[in-house]
């Protein structure tokens, strides 16, 4: 892996617990009051996504930076045929797979520690999903690119939204620990997306995040 992703390795591997906790709740009442009240748009990418990477049962799907494995593992509640999640981050590695094993669908899920563009499946995916995965990508083209040769049906991704006011506050609180975050505005990520090969996409904004559907 290039420097860059071996520092955010190093950032990811340190977070593992305080990241899941946005979701797991396990954080004290003001706490979770914060996230309720700031980061709600991290939840409703959730329902977001689900509903827009169906049809789930059946299906195979690539979770492009897993984290903690909570989209993968909920795709294979849904029914998928099989699941596989890649996170440059060997700690979100192990949560995953003790997820999956809590919940049961470890038959159905691969989690690899792995770059994308260093990852090199057997076989196709029907969809792949990269959510909370361009924040932190200086150069997105290549990964979007290598999406889109491994899928069959669309993708499903999250990016942030340039010029609002949670941004230059991000920017300097994770550019201190070390962590680099990128923005988008809606022209360059169309551009990106077109130049990927996509045929067509959706776009809905959900707070401070683009949510997209893109065609093959």
């Amino acid at each position: 892996m290039t420097e860059q992703l071996l520092d955010q390795e190093t950032y990811w591997n340190s977070e593992v617990a305080s990241f899941d906790a946005i979701y797991s709740h396990r954080k004290g009442r003001f706490e979770n009051w914060l996230d309720q009240k700031f980061r709600w748009d991290m939840y409703a990418r959730f329902d977001y996504t689900m509903a827009h990477a169906g049809p789930i049962a059946g299906r195979t799907f690539l979770d492009v930076g897993c984290g903690t494995g909570r989209y993968a593992v909920e795709f294979a509640r849904r029914g998928a045929r099989q699941v596989a999640g890649i996170d440059i981050s060997q700690e979100m590695i192990r949560d995953s797979e003790r997820r999956a094993r809590d919940a049961n669908v470890s038959d159905r899920c691969l989690f690899v520690r792995s770059d994308l563009l260093a990852y090199h499946p057997a076989d196709r995916f029907d969809v792949c999903i990269g959510i909370g995965l361009f924040d932190y990508i200086r150069e997105p083209l290549p990964v979007l690119s290598k999406m889109r040769s491994l899928i069959t049906d669309r993708v499903v991704i999250s990016l942030p939204l340039q010029w609002t006011w949670r941004a230059p506050i991000r920017k300097v609180r994770l550019g201190l620990r070390g962590c680099d975050v990128f923005f988008y505005s809606i022209a360059r990520m169309t551009a990106l997306l077109q130049q990927a090969g996509f045929r067509r996409h959706e776009v809905q904004r959900i707070g401070q995040l683009y949510c997209v559907t893109a065609f093959v």
